[in-house]
């Protein structure tokens, strides 16, 4: 077992490895090298310019998938040590979750998986498996970035039972029923903190929420008054970053406490016991469960649905769709290596194709790119 870890933390020397044997590093882990393929990836760097909640150009102090990623990691690393998990793990697993997120967040998702409704659909989740599986191109001796198994079973968080069987090993827990370990399971539910209460920030600094209305939620409204009591001459932007902060405490304090318990419960003593539980051993307590999902419902009705945020997702279905029908009808308007690509393949294949490439587009690209589409 490695140095530290829980007997149930993932352990490298007993993963199930990668699909193509590789000489194992000399100065570093296993999951360390996933950290660092994962960073250096060109889908990684693209994130820097792909939608959270703002588009790139409405505001340079938006975030965007790469700082959100980040965040997710830092949020992830802290519960990790805390229940002496696999800290390198959960880090690769949140850097990587998010890269084959489309432009223009989840309106350029939704509006790829309609134009592929007849080949498959679009999930990012599971184009985020096939960019580390496939789409990066970097290595002589293999496809993609040759990522340990622990690694990708993170990155794929949901599949429906049809693609589960045509994926191997990675999917095969979907089609048993059976549970990832616990750094994806921490992966996941600090992608979910970090967009819940960091969408909070951006929707203020935008103008698209107000105090009254987020006083609204116990889960801020709780910190409003300890802040407001210690610091009540602070003034707003301090004042909600100080709330956030503590917000965000609150929660993964709270995670950590719950799991803990949880783990405790179970009596499980392996990763093999975590999978085999039954149930997810990662999560909140009740209390503090209510107040994550009125908060994430909250947004969704204030600032997803906002009408600014509107008329952006009406904008982007148009650029989205309008490429896919450009590459459909002519497959040699995209680079030759995805044309090339393309024109060996039925329909459905061409089609996975020019997804592919669309999904892998930044904001700025896509918007350039459909602005120069021939009327």
């Amino acid at each position: 077992m490695g140095e530290g870890l829980a007997p149930y933390a993932a352990d490298e020397a007993y993963s199930r490895g990668r699909r193509y044997d590789e000489a194992p590093p000399m100065h570093r882990g296993e999951y360390q090298r996933d950290r660092d393929r994962i960073i250096h990836a060109t889908a990684f760097r693209r994130l820097m310019y792909k939608t959270q909640v703002f588009v790139n150009h409405e505001g340079d102090l938006y975030r965007t998938r790469l700082t959100h990623s980040l965040e997710v990691s830092q949020i992830g690393r802290s519960a990790a040590v805390a229940l002496r998990l696999n800290e390198p793990l959960t880090e690769a697993i949140c850097l990587a979750h998010d890269l084959g997120h489309t432009p223009f967040g989840h309106a350029g998702q939704d509006t790829l998986n309609a134009c592929m409704r007849d080949y498959g659909g679009f999930e990012h989740n599971l184009q985020s498996l096939r960019v580390v599986d496939e789409l990066e191109s970097k290595y002589a001796e293999f496809p993609g970035l040759n990522l340990m198994f622990e690694t990708r079973e993170g990155i794929l968080k949901h599949c429906s039972q049809r693609n589960a069987r045509s994926l191997g090993d990675v999917g095969r827990r979907f089609l048993e029923r059976k549970q990832p370990g616990l750094e994806a399971q921490i992966a996941d539910t600090a992608d979910a903190i970090a967009y819940n209460n960091h969408d909070v920030d951006d929707g203020f600094r935008a103008g698209l929420l107000s105090l009254e209305q987020l006083r609204e939620q116990p889960l801020f409204d709780a910190q409003y008054r300890a802040v407001q009591a210690k610091y009540p001459a602070l003034e707003d932007r301090r004042l909600i970053y100080e709330i956030i902060r503590r917000m965000i405490g609150v929660v993964v304090n709270d995670l950590i406490e719950e799991t803990a318990r949880r783990i405790r419960r179970a009596g499980v003593a392996s990763i093999e016991d975590v999978r085999a539980a039954g149930e997810r051993l990662v999560g909140l307590s009740p209390g503090v469960e209510e107040q994550h999902v009125s908060l994430k419902r909250f947004l969704h009705r204030h600032l997803y649905r906002h009408e600014q945020k509107l008329e952006m997702t009406r904008t982007a279905q148009t650029i989205v769709s309008d490429l896919f029908s450009a590459y459909t009808d002519d497959v040699s308007r995209m680079p030759a290596e995805f044309a090339d690509a393309a024109a060996e393949l039925d329909e459905a294949g061409r089609a996975r194709v020019i997804a592919d490439y669309i999904a892998g587009m930044t904001d700025r690209f896509a918007m350039r790119t459909h602005a120069a589409l021939p009327d």
